[in-house]
């Protein structure tokens, strides 16, 4: 008994000495140019969980900081955020005294970067999208240039996907269940209200989640914490839209305890950078807040943004010659107007209720509450026995007849074909867009419609709930804990939005015979109208939890953190339609899919001194397969991919940082390893041996195809750099490097889906082991000087180079079936077929460098309480043409086909590319009261 009395009081003693190890701080924060007083800015204590807001009169105070070395950061959007250095003495109070922060106009720079990526992401291309929608509030040297010089050209930090980030709006997660990717769209417009935002880099410690290898981005709507005030401002640009006019209002916090902001923006385009592109879309945002006692809060966070725009598509090296690299072929003439095929429409609504709980100075409880609903629509044309109204169709272009073949011989520059090719030609240039007046016309004839205009629809239901405490444990350790629990449910089908004419539209597939011609046999031989749901009609669920704990160490002279993390999904398939191909299925509810996954993670940094560190990070995680890769043709039947498995990621990297007065820079090495990865890609192939029960038969070889790749693995090695040097008091250099390896690391299998035999066909393993992974410059380096005039004016310039970007591979033409001669029916190899003409035809495509200028201003007046100004950039200034990716066409699924399709001087299914924007513009006027 004695020696517990005597063990405890040390122990009482231990931690009455480490509760005197501190001391208070503070200081008063004041507009440089004003020095009226600035509520609301926020002063965080690096390495711990202690932040603090202004008050009214610009005062901030910390309570208890822990003696030593510590980095105290001021700052709030649109100022500069101002660092401090401090050795705190327990017990002896220290004042900073008034923090003067200037206004930080290149702020408005980040308004712009939403024209170059919001067009990007989420369509059929996703393969090729940029990460510079995560990047775009980081104050980090490299991921700022990442953000705004490499961004145009869909440069992908550390050539990571989207998927493997984490973006949150107060804590909640807002990758979609579906791709894992989110919806940029679903605040676009927005940026007033999502400017105050958080981010991690890589695997490093996140205060809301255990999140992934390319990063984290918190975005903060808690009314309380906007500066009071209001903000309109007019913009126009020549990139997807041509207009914005956007409005904020924040009230600030009021003596009852209330505070709300409001936003709200219109952006428009006739047409936009590329042909045929219109652009319309409306966004609304809410927050208020009301403050109950020093302890609890409660938040309502609304956002609204509809937004539809029409797309503009790839196209091949043929049809780029013919009609120029803004040629879009998804749209026509309309009586008078120029009509899009092919639109997407977003509109799902994003509600949310957040509880924040100060249970006492040392923990924090956030809870919420969020319901996203809403439809996303694309919308294409279909046709029943009738010629494809597609301009580029390839019996429409001069290829199909320089590439043609009687038997074995090559034909193609025949006298009567060069003559087709020439007239073809001239049909092409004359009518090289849709002819919807045709379509109409052919419609009324016919009485029932041949071509119709639907949408591929999804209805998707997002419920989650989630909370996240914060606790100082010690004045050295902070756990980070979280859990989060979420239910979707998704309706998805094809949507008849325009007979076009027409009294109605048979819902079979013409390609099929019998009852294979039947979407639905539990109602054959539909005809549908307008509204009527028809083609496929299912719906998808899921249920998701997570949960995460994460524990910090500071000390003064090494930070280190531990965090792991545990998932449940589980995804089931449920059929409206018993599908004709598959009646035994594909109608009622399918198998449930479930996975359980876990993460570790650790780090740490040493500070070799207060301006000098070395950081390291390293993951191993595993990862759910999303919904959209777990059923390999979901619009048809409920299958799930055979051998499906976790995905498993290993990432490390280290940084050397420096942190002085007039010099930041940052140099990471990083290496990141993905394996049993799977990707779903749909197609129409010709070319194909089709394995049977009777063994290798070959019928006609053409089938549209769902395509299922298993254990594909991907390896990603390189380097950051990123150094920032004030030259003089007005003059920054600025000076940026990314330099990797992407490729492929396994030879994956390659299954196919196909309906003409109602049949799943394994064609074994697709050599593409050593590929590069495309769609992305693997090498990017830029440097960018900036002048900032003390009269609050800037201007800046930047070049910048980005090479290694390769064409997307197919898999399938890099199995076995690629030797097989399906012209010969006993399905022999072509005799032709030899290693070194394979390679020759198989080798992948690397795009050409770019070298790209940029220049940026702007500047401000401050007149009485209201601060006016401008930004305006001018990307591309010398109007380079690049190619941003590009994907191979499966078509042509032989050896024999293949080369017979390089026969001619241009391809008839050559790779189709994008192409990034020339020179384009974006001008923004503010007035802020």
């Amino acid at each position: 008994m004695k020696k517990l009395v005597i063990s405890l009081l040390f122990v009482m003693q231990v931690f009455c000495a480490w509760a005197q190890q501190t001391a208070s701080v503070q200081g008063k924060v004041v507009d440089s140019k004003s020095q009226k007083p600035l509520e609301n800015v926020v002063a965080t204590l690096q390495g711990t969980n202690q932040s603090a807001l202004t008050n009214a009169e610009g005062i901030f105070v910390f309570a208890e900081v822990p003696e030593g070395s510590q980095v105290v950061s001021v700052g709030t959007t649109g100022f500069v955020t101002q660092n401090f250095t401090l050795e705190v003495v327990a017990g002896q109070p220290l004042d900073l005294g008034v923090v003067s922060l200037d206004e930080d106009i290149t702020t408005e720079r980040q308004l712009s970067l939403i024209t170059l990526t919001e067009n990007d992401l989420g369509d059929d291309n996703g393969g090729s999208e940029s990460t510079a929608g995560l990047l775009q509030a980081s104050r980090d040297v490299f991921m700022q240039a990442a953000a705004f010089d490499f961004g145009q050209s869909r440069f992908r930090v550390r050539g990571l996907d989207n998927e493997y980030g984490k973006t949150m709006i107060n804590g909640v997660a807002m990758d979609k269940i579906y791709d894992g990717r989110p919806q940029w769209s679903n605040w676009g417009g927005l940026n007033d209200a999502t400017r105050n935002q958080e981010f991690t880099i890589g695997s490093a410690p996140s205060d809301y989640t255990f999140g992934g290898i390319l990063g984290t981005q918190e975005i903060n709507t808690r009314a309380s914490i906007f500066r009071p005030g209001s903000r309109i401002s007019f913009s126009g640009t020549n990139t997807n839209y041509s207009w914005r006019a956007m409005a904020t209002y924040a009230s600030g916090l009021d003596k009852n305890g209330w505070a709300y902001v409001v936003s709200g923006s219109r952006r428009w385009a006739q047409e936009g950078y590329f042909e045929g592109t219109d652009y319309s879309a409306n966004s609304f945002f809410v927050s208020v807040e009301k403050k109950i006692n020093d302890n609890h809060s409660i938040n309502f966070t609304g956002i609204y943004a509809q937004n539809s725009r029409g797309k503009n598509s790839p196209n091949t090296q043929e049809v780029i010659d013919l009609a120029g690299e803004k040629y879009n072929s998804y749209w026509g003439w309309q009586d008078g107007k120029k009509r899009n095929s092919r639109d997407k429409d977003v509109e799902e609504p994003i509600l949310m209720l957040s509880h924040y709980w100060k249970i006492n100075e040392k923990n924090t409880l956030n809870t919420n509450v969020a319901y996203q609903f809403g439809t996303i629509g694309n919308s294409r044309l279909d046709f029943n026995l009738t010629r494809n109204p597609d301009p580029t169709y390839y019996r429409n272009l001069p290829s199909f007849y320089t590439t043609a073949y009687n038997g074995d011989m090559y034909v193609g520059d025949s006298p009567d074909n060069l003559a087709f090719a020439a007239l073809a030609k001239d049909r092409f240039l004359a009518n090289r867009q849709i002819d919807w007046d045709k379509l109409y016309r052919d419609n009324v004839e016919n009485g029932e419609s041949l071509a119709v205009l639907y949408e591929d629809r999804t209805d998707d239901k997002t419920f989650t709930a989630n909370s996240i405490l914060n606790s100082q444990l010690t004045d050295n350790i902070t756990l980070n804990a979280g859990i989060n629990y979420r239910k979707l449910n998704s309706h998805n089908f094809q949507n008849l939005l325009d007979l076009l004419g027409g009294s109605g539209y048979a819902d079979i597939d013409p390609f099929l015979t019998g009852d294979g011609r039947q979407s639905d046999l539990n109602n054959p031989d539909r005809v549908v109208g307008v509204g009527d749901r028809f083609g496929y009609n299912y719906k998808l669920t899921a249920d998701v939890i997570d949960a995460f704990t994460q524990f910090k160490f500071t000390y003064n002279k090494v930070d280190f953190y531990l965090a792991q993390s545990f998932s449940r999904s589980e995804y089931q398939r449920e059929g409206v339609y018993r599908n004709g191909n598959y009646a035994n299925n594909s109608f009622g509810k399918g198998k449930e899919s479930v996975f359980e996954n876990f993460g570790f993670k650790g780090g740490m940094t040493y500070k070799i001194t207060g301006r000098h560190m070395l950081d390291f990070n390293t993951i191993y995680m595993t990862k759910a397969p999303t919904l959209r890769n777990t059923f390999p043709n979901a619009r048809v039947n409920n299958n799930i991919v055979p051998d499906l498995q976790n995905e498993r990621i290993f990432s490390a990297d280290a940084s050397y940082i420096i942190r002085a007065p007039k010099l930041k820079a940052r140099l990471t090495g990083y290496y990141s390893r993905t394996t049993d990865a799977t990707d779903i890609a749909f197609y129409f192939s010709e070319g194909l041996g089709v394995l049977t029960d009777e063994g290798l038969e070959i019928s006609t070889g053409n089938a549209f195809v769902s395509e299922a790749v298993t254990g594909l693995s991907k390896k990603n090695m390189g380097g950051e750099l990123g150094v920032e040097y004030q030259l003089t008091s007005t003059i920054k250099a600025t000076a940026v490097a990314a330099y990797g390896q992407y490729t492929y690391d396994s030879n994956p299998n390659v299954r196919l889906n196909i309906d003409n035999i109602r049949s799943s066909v394994n064609f074994g393993r697709a050599t593409m082991k050593d590929y590069k992974q495309p769609g992305m410059p693997q090498q990017a380096y830029s440097f960018d000087l900036e002048y900032r005039d003390p009269k609050f004016w800037w201007i800046s310039g930047s070049i910048n180079y980005l090479a290694d970007n390769y064409v997307d591979i197919s898999p399938l033409l890099r199995t076995d079936n690629f030797f097989i001669n399906n012209e010969d029916v006993d399905g022999f190899p072509d005799p032709n077929a030899n290693e070194a003409s394979a390679r020759r035809l198989l080798k992948q495509e690397k795009l050409d460098p770019a070298t790209i200028f940029n220049l940026n201003g702007g500047k401000s007046w401050r007149i009485g309480q209201k601060t006016i100004g401008f930004f305006a950039s001018i990307n591309n200034l010398f109007d380079f043409s690049y190619r941003t990716g590009g994907f191979e066409q499966a078509r042509n699924a032989n050896f024999t086909q293949l080369s017979r399709d390089y026969s001619g001087p241009t391809r008839s299914f050559g790779p189709k590319y994008f192409y990034g924007y020339g020179r384009n513009y974006f001008v923004n006027l503010y007035i802020n009261f």
